[in-house]
């Protein structure tokens, strides 16, 4: 067990700093108040140098009292090297609980009480234990040693593995999406205009509570990309235009969508007045890169499935349509050479009957909490009862560590089945 300085309050996580002392629980130290041992002088060193068989009386520090600046903390073995070598902080605002991020996971931070307390006791020389050298070296003589206590812990806090909190995220990333006239507003914070909305990856580390890996993660699940040091979501339309521009210089050139040079797609769309950085991210959304290159460029080809999703939302814009409209509009936007398939759409549309008619409508997966109580909750607000094939697109990306699926179902839905071969039917717990 290690301690944990926090220099104001476990709530307010800025910079926090591990300090060097030790602590053994108390049935070891039941055991300690028995008698002396021959360890140099007092301290910490006296506990941990311990012989077999041997003892050391323990009593209280003159510094003794309640310390609320120390707070003990409780580590996996896989956890310690991260802490013992400065690897982790505390991340949150004041306003939230603070968790502990590494460089690839986030932890809840949880106090936990004991029914037997905790004796902490310094390493020699952290706190002065004598006024005067001398009465250490007699108490050597007389081998009278203690170690001395200089706090009592009534409890520790406890790590719990938790999905990082991403959904602060969007919201930022939100306020100022990067549009088609983005150019002229990166001009004018050169300038020294307000920079209301537009993060930086330090600020965007200092408010969302995620651990660097699972933020980078974060950042390509929205699309963000980083212009002139800030992160921006880019406005759909937007990446609409530049999409639509890449497609028609396809044609115009004769391009494969499946080999896409990089060069001559970013230099052609930079021509056309669309910065090189939003013609590479154009690319990153909607292709893959391709292993090889011709002669200094990297090759691209584009996802299908990425295009074809894109107009469908694009069709569905405005809101719901008839399956038949929807269909026909969907496929005349579908490039040359790809093929539109509407199981291409789980987690992007829902359809339900009106009448005789089916419809289609908006409902995308990227809009939803990524938060499963919060997730299930809206779920059940757009629909009472799911079935299974609709309501599995939605929940399959939720990730909480130490539960399954199952699980997750278990805790937030009730399942019915009203005969062995009918598809079961999800409604809320």
């Amino acid at each position: 067990m290690l301690n944990w300085r926090v220099p104001n309050s476990i709530r307010n996580p800025s910079r926090p700093q591990v300090s060097h002392f030790y602590c053994l629980g108390a049935g070891v130290c039941d055991l300690l108040i028995m008698g002396q041992a021959e360890v140099g002088c007092s301290g910490a060193e006296a506990v941990l140098n311990l012989q077999p068989n041997s003892s050391v009386a323990v009593g209280y520090h003159p510094l003794f009292g309640s310390h609320d600046d120390l707070i003990l903390l409780e580590l996996d073995h896989n956890l310690l090297p991260d802490v013992l070598h400065q690897r982790v902080t505390l991340r949150g605002q004041p306003d939230e609980d603070a968790v502990l991020c590494t460089q690839s996971k986030t932890y809840s931070i949880k106090f936990v009480g004991t029914s037997n307390s905790s004796f902490l006791i310094p390493q020699s020389g952290q706190f002065s234990m004598y006024d005067y050298p001398e009465d250490c070296d007699a108490r050597v003589q007389a081998r009278q040693l203690f170690a001395p206590i200089i706090k009592l812990a009534p409890g520790n806090m406890e790590l719990t593995e938790v999905s990082p909190r991403l959904d602060k995220l969007r919201l930022l990333l939100s306020e100022n999406p990067y549009k088609s006239d983005g150019v002229l507003d990166m001009e004018d914070l050169d300038t020294g205009k307000d920079k209301t909305g537009l993060y930086t990856w330090d600020d965007l580390v200092g408010m969302v509570q995620a651990s660097n890996n699972e933020l980078r993660s974060g950042l390509q699940a929205l699309s963000a990309v980083e212009i002139d040091g800030y992160w921006r979501i880019v406005d759909e339309k937007y990446m609409d235009t530049i999409l639509r521009m890449l497609l028609h210089n396809s044609i115009l050139n004769d391009w494969s969508l499946d080999f896409l040079n990089e060069d001559e797609v970013t230099n052609l769309l930079a021509s056309d007045g669309f910065p090189h950085k939003l013609a590479h991210h154009c690319l990153n959304v909607y292709g893959t890169k391709v292993n090889g290159g011709v002669g200094t460029g990297y090759v691209w080809k584009l996802d299908e499935r990425r295009v074809c999703v894109h107009f469908a939302r694009e069709t569905l814009r405005a809101g719901k349509k008839k399956m038949e409209d929807f269909m026909g509009e969907w496929l005349k936007k579908i490039p040359d050479g790809m093929e539109a398939k509407f199981d291409m759409l789980e987690g992007e549309v829902l359809t339900e009957k009106l009448g005789v008619e089916t419809w289609v409508r908006p409902f995308s997966i990227s809009s939803l909490p990524s938060t499963p109580a919060e997730r299930f909750s809206m779920l059940f607000r757009e629909r009472s009862k799911w079935e299974w094939k609709d309501l599995h697109p939605y929940i399959r990306d939720l990730k909480v560590p130490g539960l399954s699926s199952e699980a997750l179902l278990l805790k937030y839905t009730r399942r019915t089945q009203p005969s062995l071969d009918a598809e079961p039917i999800f409604s809320a717990r």
